[in-house]
């Protein structure tokens, strides 16, 4: 088996998994809130765990929160600020590549009156500065949001630029940053990123589905989305896990290190593969600077969904729009914001890699893509 879909989800790392057995021992297994000596246990192991999570990712532990994913992160950054700071401003900027958690959450904001103004972005998939800084020049700009590497081309956003553009421009805006793609494969400080909001998600980083972290910085204020218990000062209700937060951790630890050697073994297995596809006629749409995780393309004479079914005959897996939007079988949106036509954008296919891969992996990529051009193409 190939596996190309790892901007979908990543398979479970055995560090995780060994993980999981010593994190639902009975001894650690109580109620946290519980006031027993086992529940302070369990307390203390959650806490321990939110410590290392902070340290690992540049914050303070009183700025990390964990969530059930990076989709309920979005949720509760976005709506839970806007909520909070009413008196912040009434518009939000973003761009119509976003995720569709954080569109979704763009689009129910803008269904409760607040204007959403979409910045335009170039062929690379980056904002145009001209049309940020039109956007912000309107004023009442309350929260931006955008993010770090797209999940379907790669393209790396130039968030130095964006941010101090934001900061000149719009001092008290504050930044809403959806870091899912870049965690693990890029260095991610949040002491010196200068994010105010970030999402991380757990089931890409090759931990198990159902959990994700929140950092909000120190100061800024947001409304829960969850109500309750209180619990994580009163951020996120629910009875704490630390089967879910160790196992984010468990994670983490592993994609913290090595990061620039598992980059540059990834960067081999793209560009094997992007010279080998534009030799096939097939057209690179991932930008030339995206990050090497994600390559995006299109192959001539085959429809998007009909490349993914002919390759899974050969035990390959890939993907073809995000896989949030795949079931509705429709073309990419984030291609047709960047100006690549439809017809093109049809056949689009995304692969996504993860450190595991192989340069073998992808030379018998190449050799089944030969075998179903001479299978299936009419020619």
């Amino acid at each position: 088996m190939i596996y190309f879909d790892n901007s979908a989800t990543t398979f479970v790392s055995d560090s995780v998994r060994a993980g999981l057995q010593e994190l639902t021992d009975i001894s650690v297994s109580a109620n946290p809130g519980a006031l027993h000596k086992l529940g302070n246990r369990a307390m203390e192991l959650y806490e321990g765990i939110r410590r290392e999570t902070s340290e690992l990712l540049g914050a303070k532990p009183d700025e990390i929160f964990f969530t059930s994913c990076a989709t309920e992160s979005a949720n509760t950054a976005i709506k839970g600020y806007m909520s909070r700071n009413k008196r912040a401003g009434k518009a939000v900027i973003s761009t119509r590549t976003e995720h569709k958690a954080t569109l979704e959450c763009l689009e129910y904001l803008a269904k409760n009156g607040y204007e959403i103004r979409y910045v335009k972005v170039g062929p690379d998939g980056k904002p145009l500065s001209d049309s940020l800084e039109e956007e912000l020049g309107k004023g009442g700009v309350a929260l931006a949001c955008f993010t770090l590497v797209n999940n379907e081309t790669g393209s790396v956003l130039p968030f130095d630029m964006i941010s101090k553009t934001i900061k000149s421009k719009s001092p008290s805006t504050v930044i809403y940053l959806d870091c899912v793609q870049a965690l693990g494969k890029m260095p991610v400080d949040l002491a010196k990123l200068g994010a105010d909001m970030c999402s991380f998600s757990g089931h890409k980083i090759h931990s198990i589905k159902g959990n994700g972290v929140l950092y909000v910085k120190k100061g800024v204020r947001i409304d829960p989305l969850i109500l309750g218990g209180g619990q994580q000062d009163g951020m996120r209700s629910g009875t704490q896990s630390a089967v879910l937060a160790g196992a984010f951790l468990n994670a983490l630890k592993d994609v913290s290190s090595g990061i620039e050697e598992a980059r540059e073994k990834v960067s081999e297995i793209n560009g094997y593969l992007r010279k080998e596809l534009i030799e096939r006629g097939a057209l690179i749409l991932s930008p030339d600077d995206a990050l090497p995780y994600v390559l995006n393309v299109s192959f001539k004479g085959f429809e998007s969904e009909t490349m993914l079914h002919c390759l899974e005959i050969y035990d390959i897996y890939v993907s073809t729009v995000s896989a949030c939007s795949a079931k509705s079988k429709k073309v990419s949106y984030v291609l047709l914001e960047m100006g690549v036509d439809r017809k093109i954008a049809a056949n689009a296919v995304r692969l996504s890699f993860s450190r595991q891969n192989t340069m073998d992996e992808a030379k018998e990529f190449i050799r089944c893509v030969d075998a179903i051009y001479d299978q299936f193409l009419v020619k």
